[in-house]
């Protein structure tokens, strides 16, 4: 039996709690853009799921059951700073949730819907900030009790080295196990039989890529044991129903993995359920759920830019013989669009805070665009030397990396002119921050020392003011692309929200009937305890301040067909 660690120290959790993630970090923005650049580039190479053929293909049974129900657990975009991960690893390793004055119990299995590490996928990261918080959630299986089963789908951010440290931790190994939880799955995707005629498919469709004839074999498989009776729960990497509404494509492998996959079994697809957008949203229709819930631990992004109805697949896709297209309608979100909208308003502190490296590479570009610019001003006379080649690298470094920022998509997109407007519009404005910056820096006394005199004061006192001028200018900016759908993600990205966590409680009932429990969590801990004479499976750590759940809206119930009992 190992032993429960008596502190927070490393050494006895065995793993280091990380801090969130500084997204707007300049080292961390251009690693996570190279990756990203290799896996658009380079990722058939690097893509590992044609090789999972050689792997077992046999999907899983949790179908027997005692009195032939269960409940399930689905958390998704967890692996990012500890307190927020752990609030809801904690929540989910309790044997059971009092919810307004109903007791809702532990899944018997947990669904981890994608990038269960951040910001790359690497051994130490997922030991730092997945693996090891959730070890210490539940150090072990509760004895005389079925033991949990762990399967998890890969998000993008588990994609970035082609698959290799999600396989090793979550695939591959017949005594894998992640503290108590066990795991089963031999590949990146997998089906599972559940009771009562429900099945959950797992499909792995990242980076809008090709669904792989490998996968496609090992679904036609599974699928030969449903039929017309059945109903699905589909979980994919991405809401790529909500994407689609700008990008019709993206939408397109799920259609046909449906059309050609599921439908031939005339089985009902009830559910589609994804991670990857980190909040929670419900569109509902007449024949599906379609649910994102990715609220497992990574920053909070807003809800207001929401659509309120979607048409799936969207009419616009290129794809011969698509699905009937249908309309959906937004049935909640958690946090509201009020809520949304204060807290992307809190972008001018929290940027500040969260993103100190950021603030100090825009000091250093202010810094080494004042002074050449002060420099060509004092000589006056001639405009030539307002385009020496220091001031012109500055300024074409400011106006192309404020246009990359913004990402402008590709010319066939109908929206790509307001990133081109917005990220110049914005590069502007830094060039005007600067000339400001130069008239002042012009009549004080430091310009006239004798160099390296103004170099020096430039770095020590005019670049930390210049720091915090650009970076509220950055947040101006963030604040009102946002509001035209550019930046949205980075304008939540960089103030880290910790709070508003989301995670769903499924039960299916003997009958068939499937209940749905949208759980929230409006704060979450930051200060824990060691717990060193609490039983084997109790967490290791517990909060020292109160740690509530609550429902995000009633329970969604979907009617079930009467299952004869064996």
């Amino acid at each position: 039996m190992p032993t429960r660690p008596v502190s927070l120290d490393p050494q006895q959790l065995g793993f280091t709690p990380k801090k969130p993630i500084g997204w707007l970090a300049p080292l961390l923005l251009l690693s996570t853009g190279l990756r990203a650049l290799l896996a658009i580039l380079f990722g058939a190479y690097l893509d590992k799921r044609e090789l999972q053929n050689a792997l077992d293909d046999d999907f899983f049974d949790h179908s027997a059951t005692a009195d032939g129900e269960i409940w399930l657990d689905y958390v998704a975009d967890l692996g990012d700073g500890f307190d927020a991960t752990y609030s809801v690893a904690w929540l989910l390793a309790q044997p059971s949730l009092s919810v307004d004055g109903a007791a809702l119990p532990r899944g018997r299995l947990l669904l981890m819907g994608g990038d269960q590490v951040y910001p790359l996928a690497s051994g130490d990261g997922y030991e730092s900030r997945m693996k090891g918080p959730y070890r210490a959630a539940l150090p072990e299986a509760p004895a005389g009790e079925p033991r949990p089963t762990l399967f998890a789908l890969p998000g993008n951010h588990d994609w970035y080295d082609g698959l290799t440290a999600f396989l090793r931790l979550f695939a591959r190994r017949k005594d894998g196990h992640i503290g108590g939880w066990r795991t089963e799955q031999r590949r990146s995707y997998f089906a599972v039989r559940l009771p009562a005629n429900w099945w959950l498919f797992a499909v792995d469709e990242q980076f809008g890529a090709y669904i792989d004839d490998p996968q496609l074999l090992y679904f036609e498989k599974a699928a030969r044991q449903i039929g017309p009776d059945d109903r699905i729960i589909l979980m994919t990497p991405s809401p790529t129903w909500v994407k689609a509404k700008d990008k019709p494509e993206v939408y397109d492998a799920v259609d046909y993995f449906i059309r050609t996959i599921l439908a031939p079994t005339r089985a009902q697809v009830r559910v589609l359920v994804s991670g990857d957008l980190h909040h929670y949203a419900r569109y509902t229709g007449t024949d599906r759920e379609l649910i994102t819930c990715g609220g497992g631990g990574a920053y909070l992004l807003g809800t207001h830019k929401l659509p309120g109805r979607l048409v799936v697949p969207p009419r616009e896709t290129l794809t011969r013989g698509r699905s009937y297209s249908r309309e959906y309608s937004l049935a909640a979100r958690f946090p509201d669009a009020k809520t949304s909208r204060k807290l992307g308003r809190g972008v001018f502190h929290r940027v500040p805070r969260r993103n100190a490296g950021f603030a100090t590479m825009l000091g250093v570009i202010h810094t080494l665009t004042m002074l050449p610019m002060a420099g060509a001003a004092r000589q006056g006379g001639n405009i030539q030397r307002l385009f020496s080649i220091p001031l012109l690298l500055m300024l074409t470094l400011i106006l192309v990396g404020t246009v990359l920022f913004a990402k402008p998509p590709g010319a066939s997109s109908a929206k790509h002119a307001r990133h081109w407007i917005l990220g110049v519009t914005h590069g502007l404005a830094q060039i005007a921050l600067a000339g400001g910056g130069t008239w002042v820096w012009l009549r004080l006394p430091f310009q006239e020392w004798p160099w390296p005199g103004p170099f020096v004061v430039g770095a020590v006192l005019y670049g930390p003011v210049a720091a915090v001028l650009a970076t509220q200018l950055v947040a101006l900016y963030l604040l009102v692309a946002g509001s035209f759908d550019v930046n949205l993600n980075e304008l939540y990205a960089g103030q880290g929200i910790e709070d508003a966590k989301s995670f769903l409680r499924l039960h299916i009932a003997a009958d068939g009937t499937l209940t749905i429990h949208p759980l929230g969590v409006d704060r979450v801990c930051h200060k824990w305890s060691a717990d060193p004479d609490g039983e084997p499976h109790a967490p290791w750590l517990r909060p020292e301040q109160p740690l509530a759940v609550h429902r995000i809206e009633p329970p969604i119930v979907l009617a079930g067909v009467s299952v004869p009992r064996s």
